[in-house]
Order: structure tokens, then C-alpha cells, then sequence
């Protein structure tokens, strides 16, 4: 994957596999430490301790349809190659947590992408799901709980085109007026 977006969108995807209705994303870009972190926590199935143990081996899924999981133990080690760190918590019955960070300024740490379209995405995607969405760069952030948004519409769906340019003008401009950092690379 080239970009840290498509790596959302793989968790967010296993996260509605395991039956989650809510779903947390959360982007952390701090300058003054040199960090970006992110969070995706949801509140699907689970897994055993055994799982998680063995989740970043790129052999094990629990998918039926292949029999390799490359996500994880590609964004894994792309944290670490990146002098980032990655981390997985889990509780059957009761959710999942990933979290990885990566140095903001390490030449190897891939672009984040187009977070705007990729939370587009998983909104219209998973309209079951309850979507909350968090950006922060430094002491700006952009904060999106879809649930009030739902309850607005009272029964418009999300997917109706007046609908869907709303929601992209609220993730673009929100995400937008973030600015995105300067990053000086350090050696």
C-alpha cells in the first residue's frame, strides 16, 4: 500500500467484518514531537489473546476467502521501519484497538492520502455503522460524529447526491482547514 489512507480503509474494513457498529478513527500529526499517530478502535467481536498474538504474521487470517492477511504486518512494519511502533488490543466480545505511529519526518514514512475521501468512503460504505472521525494537527482538529448528522436527516439516506456533496464539503473543508504541516525532515 502506498499510502496510510488505503491502511485505514483495511482496518475500518476488518472492523465491520467483526460486526462493529461504531468505529473511531482518530489521526494525531504533532510537529513538536515529530509524530503522527493513528487510532482505530471499534466495538465489533474481538479477538482471543491467542489471536491477537499471532494477527501480524501475514500467514494467519481469519478471512475465508484467502488464506494470507498482509495488511497489518505491512503497516507494522512500515511504522517500524519509520522508527514508529505498532499496537493491537483486543477483547472477545467487546473490540479492537489498532494504533501505530510513525516519525513524522522519516523519508520512508508513506503520505497519509486523501483522508477526506477515504472517510467518504466508509461513511457511504457502512451506513450501519457509527462513524466518528478525528484529525489533529498540532492544536487545530477536525471532529465528525456521524450519529448527530443521521439524526438531522430523520430517514433522507446518506447516499442521496445532495446528501453525499454535504458530507464531502464537511470532511474536505474541515480536513482542509487543518493545513497540513511543513515537515522538516531531520537526519
Amino acid at each position: 500500500m502506498r499510502e496510510l489512507a488505503l491502511h485505514i480503509l483495511d482496518i475500518a474494513n476488518n472492523s465491520i467484518a467483526a460486526g462493529a457498529d461504531k468505529v473511531s478513527i482518530t489521526i494525531v500529526e504533532n510537529q513538536g514531537d515529530d509524530t503522527l499517530t493513528i487510532k482505530i478502535q471499534d466495538n465489533g467481536k474481538g479477538m482471543s489473546p491467542e489471536m491477537v498474538a499471532l494477527v501480524t504474521d501475514p500467514f494467519v487470517t481469519s478471512r475465508t476467502e484467502r488464506k494470507v492477511g498482509l495488511g497489518i504486518p505491512m503497516l507494522k512494519y512500515a511504522a517500524e521501519s519509520c522508527n514508529g511502533w505498532f499496537k493491537i488490543t483486543s477483547e472477545v466480545g467487546k473490540g479492537t484497538q489498532v494504533a501505530v505511529q510513525f516519525q513524522l519526518s522519516h523519508i520512508d514514512r508513506m503520505p497519509l492520502g486523501d483522508i477526506a475521501d477515504t472517510f467518504l468512503t466508509l461513511e457511504l460504505g457502512a451506513l450501519n455503522v457509527n462513524w466518528v472521525f478525528n484529525v489533529k494537527r498540532d492544536e487545530k482538529e477536525f471532529y465528525f460524529d456521524d450519529s448527530e448528522l443521521k439524526k438531522e436527516l430523520e430517514g433522507i439516506e446518506l447516499t442521496e447526491p445532495e446528501v453525499i456533496r454535504f458530507i464531502r464539503s464537511i470532511f474536505k473543508e474541515g480536513i482542509e482547514e487543518l493545513q497540513p504541516l511543513k515537515v522538516t525532515r531531520r537526519n
